[in-house]
């Protein structure tokens, strides 16, 4: 089996210098509106949102944050959500002001916004972009409108490729997702609608399979059976189609679910994935820091308005501290760094938990076709092994 990248990017820390990657997530939690399939930290609120409040609280945060790791050079921003493009732009320019403050931000460093593709949403672009964010992030979700009202998204297939060439004017970089395995969906009609996609989209693709979340909307129709999705064999047959038509057309896998023209890849979702430092900002809110050489996993409080409050009265709204050990720092790096067609580098691991990979599960996997070993020792995962990650995973960390 052949690598899903032919040519992936140099892993962390390797090519240009030594320099490692530091990322600031920063995490608006409004929406106008609940989709049925989300489970993310999100909240609609029917009285206007205090911006300036927030803006204040997060520049709080930012200080309190960057306090515990100073010194660090911010290489990527992303503003998530919820909904970022529900802020005015001077809300997403004091946010960027004040990480600027108290952190250095690399010239080059990727400014990342997630937007909703309306058109009033649309509007804001170019404020956007005299703030600061250089990438922007669309929620297209489907470019049909039939799906995109059962999927309880506001907008239409024809709204959301304006919102698209909007973006294409305001900024050098830009980004949508879609959602795919919807009901009904067949591997023919996901073929064209990305096609679609890919004439529309310059550089980069987040492409998701519906999964059915607990205590969603969703997950209730699916149990009642009031909402079918395709059974395992469609599904990787619509897996398949995504892979083969995105190399096709020159947006290969670069992780699991998200296709880039190489170079093109979003430097931010790496941090994550190739298991560097970044600072978790605003209500529910992940991050990882080294703290006097020791990796911690932190998280906040999720409820926006307690987050506020907590933030207000002590300087952070962190509710989880966790320090991780070897073992724990060695299997997240194992989950994460595997989802990423350029893979790991076993060496890493071993020096994050003190033990080798069993050689033994290794030649298996191999055998099976669920991985390869590259000249340079990089383990990765293969076409074949990737919708199975979970299991390869399990095996090797065992």
């Amino acid at each position: 089996m052949t690598s899903p990248h032919p040519n992936p990017p140099p892993q962390a820390g390797e090519g240009k210098g030594n320099a490692k990657a530091f990322g600031v997530y920063v995490h608006w939690p409004f929406c106008l509106s609940k989709c049925p399939y989300c489970d993310f930290n999100s909240h609609v609120r029917h009285a206007p949102v205090d911006e300036e409040r927030f803006a204040k609280a997060f520049a709080r945060e930012i200080e309190t944050s960057a306090a515990r790791a100073p010194g660090r050079e911010v290489s990527s921003i992303f503003l998530g959500g919820g909904t970022p493009s529900l802020m005015q732009p001077k809300t997403v320019g004091a946010i960027l002001d004040a990480i600027a403050r108290h952190w250095r931000v690399a010239p080059d460093a990727e400014v990342s916004l997630e937007a909703n593709p309306t058109s009033v949403e649309a509007t804001r672009f170019r404020g956007y972009r005299a703030a600061g964010v250089n990438r922007v992030s669309l929620g297209v979700q489907a470019l049909d409108d039939a799906s995109l009202k059962a999927l309880g998204r506001l907008h239409t297939s024809r709204e959301a490729l304006d919102a698209v060439a909007i973006a294409r004017t305001a900024f050098d970089r830009y980004s949508f997702d879609l959602i795919y395995a919807r009901p009904d969906q067949t591997p023919r009609m996901w073929a064209d609608e990305l096609k679609l996609a890919i004439s529309e989209a310059a550089e980069h693709l987040s492409l998701y399979q519906l999964t059915i979340e607990e205590g969603t909307p969703f997950f209730g129709l699916h149990a009642a059976g009031k909402l079918k999705t395709p059974d395992e064999a469609v599904a990787r047959a619509l897996y398949d189609v995504t892979q083969d038509v995105c190399a096709q057309h020159g947006l290969p896998s670069y992780e699991i679910s998200n296709h880039a023209r190489p170079g093109a890849e979003c430097k931010h979702n790496l941090v994550y994935w190739r298991g560097e430092e970044y600072a978790g900002i605003g209500p529910g809110a992940h991050g990882r820091l080294d703290v006097d050489g020791t990796r911690h996993a932190i998280a906040t409080e999720k409820r926006p308005e307690a987050w506020l409050m907590r933030v207000e009265a002590n300087g952070h709204g962190v509710v989880v501290d966790d320090l991780l050990n070897s073992e724990e720092r060695a299997d997240e790096f194992l989950l994460m760094g595997l989802r990423l067609a350029e893979g790991i580098d076993p060496e890493r691991y071993a020096a994050l938990s003190g033990r080798t990979l069993d050689p033994g599960r290794i030649a298996i996997l191999r055998e099976e076709g669920a991985i390869t070993v590259d000249a340079n020792g990089r383990l990765r995962v293969t076409q074949a092994g990737f919708p199975v990650l979970d299991a390869v995973v399990a095996d090797l960390a065992a």
